[in-house]
């Protein structure tokens, strides 16, 4: 039967029923005509009637229960990409569970879940672990119908973990915890609730980077001598894994490493640790890109890693036992690029492996009549670069965007790269240095990762002005939390604009250079992020190359007698940060304390803001300075260092050198209020830095626990509006505070007030490449 036969006005007779009454239906529905007779043509060249007509059923039993025009087009899309050898059932299942899932949670939250089944197909190769996918959501639709809509958008990092059994105890531990509580519900079902981050980032069992942090800390001092500095990585939002990052002297380890559990976790955190650990002691010089390709960065970070263990292992020889167990690559299978590259690492490491290829035994021979100089890191990129030219000539596959670094324990290598040269390479080398601050701009639904509660009132945390008064100019009322009775007390504290001292710029100028080196550094850094990132576009209407794709659906569409689609070209363009800062400075009476050098820990606060203000300068990056401190409720004081709208120069270097330490630290409504300033600026992402070097405190309160708990409401309510926050702290005194406040992901720890100009810095470029 044709297509135009089964839309003419007049069915014949022997049409079957449910395949006549939609054909009939769909003649009335002008919107949904042309993707229904789409989607009709593709599944008519598969099954045959009888199949049809049971999916035209499933169709009307959808369209009764009132799921819409976006939830039809949802099932019909699940449909065309249903895989072509499977049969009819689970098409005809899926339409059931979604039409109870409208009945029981509405239209939007069913549709979303049918949009959602592609990701749970990718979770679970199997069909009966869709039908208790299925199963689940549906039972929660009876249970909870107001949260399906929040699970069904965030389905894919719920499905991290990969096992049904994950799935199904993530909707009963919510349930159970909510205990009836919509707001708890809600704040767990959007992914905002502590336990819920923890259950889609590991599965039971498992062992994460909080529970080793200690254990690696003591590990890794007594291999080097050394403390290291430890920090988490979020889990990635994307199928590729997470490895080891080291930023400066920061090593960032995965918050998990998925599929690994028990003692295996344990070793494989001890082995990533003790490798970067080596880095850091071993390896003092990083590598210009230049015009380096891809396959020649990751050449030149393999034989980097192969040097430096090798020089780890002359001094401590047990560190082989601990690295062994994650070379497993074979002499066999097909010899891919990743493939090679394996078991070229594996036979750098282990002096038995066999391996006849001759790009493995190529690099081996290099690597040995390199052992005399060792010590030099130039043989990395010698060896890299000519092993590089020699697996490019084999016309191997290689895709930088997808690789990841082996053996599992070793860090991404990008900690091994510098930009001292703006690179002149190919869009791929800046796509895996320079993916700066959410290019794509595109929504999300994550939430922030330290967050028990989200606030359920949009206004919440929102200025309310009010006129001035006798004590000065009133920016506006905040509202606080009450910690203790659970609610939020309304324009409870006042923010007043306290005029700036003007001090002597030239004084913050001599400061900065006396800090040439590091002055320098900045300035490196600089240059490199000022990198943009080359964006392909496929499928143009004019370009400078061929879109294959496009050429290759175009001649399809001749082929088929359809109007092909004249977009068969391709171009690129250049996409830049769009990132604005507002750098919030605690003066509170604290930081007046001297350090040993006899600068007060203000002074050392002046110089890192200007450190870090003149690269936001260059970088051309919209930020404001502010500085606070607090006398009371009523009496939260806020000094402009820098507006947002004027340049940096001596004005405000003036303003800077004038601030003076004196009062509390209520940061909560300063928060609130570095929100209202910032959410001004037009710039796609936002970001509050806060420097402080203690926990909020007052003269008006007793608990600072109360303080700690409003600032971390504060801090969700930002988040809400979109806007980023991070707190930087100096000594550990106010550490736990900050990880309350902010998250431990999203607080720096500096130990020496004297390093806070070096990581201040680096810590911004290290938020911007985000």
């Amino acid at each position: 039967m044709s297509t135009s036969d089964q839309l003419s006005p007049v069915q014949p007779a022997e049409t079957p029923a449910a395949t006549r009454t939609l054909h009939l239906l769909m003649r009335q529905r002008d919107a949904l005509r042309a993707p229904f007779r789409a989607t009709w043509d593709e599944l008519s060249n598969r099954w045959p009637e009888s199949d049809l007509d049971a999916w035209a059923e499933a169709v009307l039993a959808l369209a009764n229960v009132n799921i819409g025009p976006t939830g039809l087009i949802a099932f019909w899309d699940v449909s065309r990409s249903q895989p072509a050898a499977a049969d009819m059932a689970p098409l005809l299942s899926a339409a059931e569970a979604a039409a109870e899932i409208c009945r029981n949670a509405g239209a939007r939250a069913a549709a979303l879940s049918l949009k959602a089944l592609p990701i749970a197909r990718n979770a679970f190769a199997s069909e009966p672990m869709l039908a208790r996918w299925w199963a689940a959501l549906r039972g929660l639709s009876r249970e909870a119908p107001d949260v399906v809509e929040a699970a069904a958008l965030r389905m894919s990092p719920i499905l991290a973990p990969g096992s049904i059994e994950a799935f199904e105890n993530f909707i009963a531990a919510g349930l159970k915890l909510a205990a009836g509580n919509k707001q708890v519900r809600l704040t767990y079902f959007t992914l905002q609730h502590e336990l819920a981050q923890r259950l889609i980032s590991r599965e039971f069992g498992g062992v994460d980077f909080a529970e080793t942090e200690r254990h690696l800390k003591t590990f890794v001092t007594a291999l080097w001598g050394r403390a290291p500095l430890l920090r988490s990585l979020p889990p990635a939002d994307t199928a590729v894994p997470r490895r080891a990052a080291i930023a400066g002297p920061l090593i960032r380890l995965p918050d998990v490493y998925r599929g690994i559990e028990g003692d295996a976790a344990w070793s494989l955190y001890r082995a990533a640790a003790a490798h970067a650990q080596a880095h850091l002691e071993l390896g003092d010089e990083r590598f210009v890109v230049g015009k380096l390709k891809p396959l020649q960065i990751v050449l030149v970070g393999l034989i980097e890693d192969a040097r430096i263990e090798a020089l780890a292992m002359r001094q401590l020889p047990g560190l082989r036992r601990l690295w062994a167990p994650y070379h497993t690559a074979k002499p066999a299978g097909i010899a891919t690029a990743p493939v090679l590259l394996a078991r070229l690492s594996r036979a750098l490491f282990d002096p038995d492996y066999q391996d006849d290829d001759g790009f493995v035994a190529k690099g081996r021979a290099l690597f040995a009549q390199a052992l005399p100089r060792l010590g030099d890191p130039a043989i990395s990129r010698e060896i890299g670069m000519l092993l590089g030219n020699d697996l490019g000539q084999m016309r191997v596959q290689f895709n930088a965007k997808t690789y990841v670094v082996e053996p599992v324990y070793r860090d991404d290598n990008l900690g091994l790269w510098d930009f001292d040269e703006p690179p002149q390479a190919n869009a791929d080398v800046l796509e895996m240095f320079i993916d700066a601050a959410r290019i794509e701009q595109q929504e999300s639904d994550d939430g922030p990762g330290n967050t028990d509660e989200q606030p359920q009132d949009s206004e919440a945390g929102k200025a309310r002005p009010v006129a001035p008064d006798q004590r000065g100019t009133v920016l506006a009322k905040y509202p606080e939390w009450d910690r203790r009775h659970g609610i939020e007390r309304p324009e409870w504290t006042t923010v007043r604009e306290v005029a700036a001292v003007r001090g002597d710029p030239k004084r913050i100028a001599e400061a900065l250079d006396r800090a040439d080196i590091l002055r320098g550094r900045v300035a490196q850094l600089v240059r490199g992020l000022r990198v943009g990132r080359a964006v392909r576009l496929n499928r143009q209407h004019d370009g400078h190359d061929l879109d294959l794709d496009a050429v290759i659906d175009a001649g399809l569409a001749l082929r088929t007698g359809q109007d092909p689609d004249p977009r068969v070209f391709r171009s690129s363009t250049s996409k830049h940060r769009d990132l604005a800062a507002l750098l919030l400075i605690d003066v509170s009476q604290s930081t007046s304390d001297r350090l040993a050098s006899g600068a007060t820990v203000l002074d050392v606060e002046r110089l890192a803001v200007a450190l870090l203000a003149e690269a936001m300068q260059a970088l051309q990056d919209p930020f404001g300075l502010l500085a606070f401190a607090s006398d009371g409720r009523d009496d939260v004081k806020l000094t402009t260092v820098k507006a947002f709208e004027e340049p940096y120069g001596p004005d405000s270097m003036a303003r800077l050198d004038g601030l003076a330490s004196g009062y509390s630290t209520r940061l909560g409504t300063a928060l609130r209020h570095s929100g209202n300033v910032i959410s001004r600026t037009s710039s796609f992402r936002k970001l509050v830095l806060v420097l402080t070097d203690g926990e909020p405190s007052d003269i008006d309160i007793e608990d600072p626990a109360d303080l700690i708990e409003d600032a971390r409401r504060a801090v969700l309510q930002l988040h809400g509006r979109g806007i980023d926050t991070f707190g930087v702290v100096l000594g550990s005194a106010g550490m736990a505070a900050a990880a309350r406040i902010f998250g431990r992901g999203n607080t720096m720890l500096v130990h020496r007030v004297e390093d806070l100009p070096s990581r201040l810095s680096e810590l911004y470029f290290r938020l911007a490449r985000r």
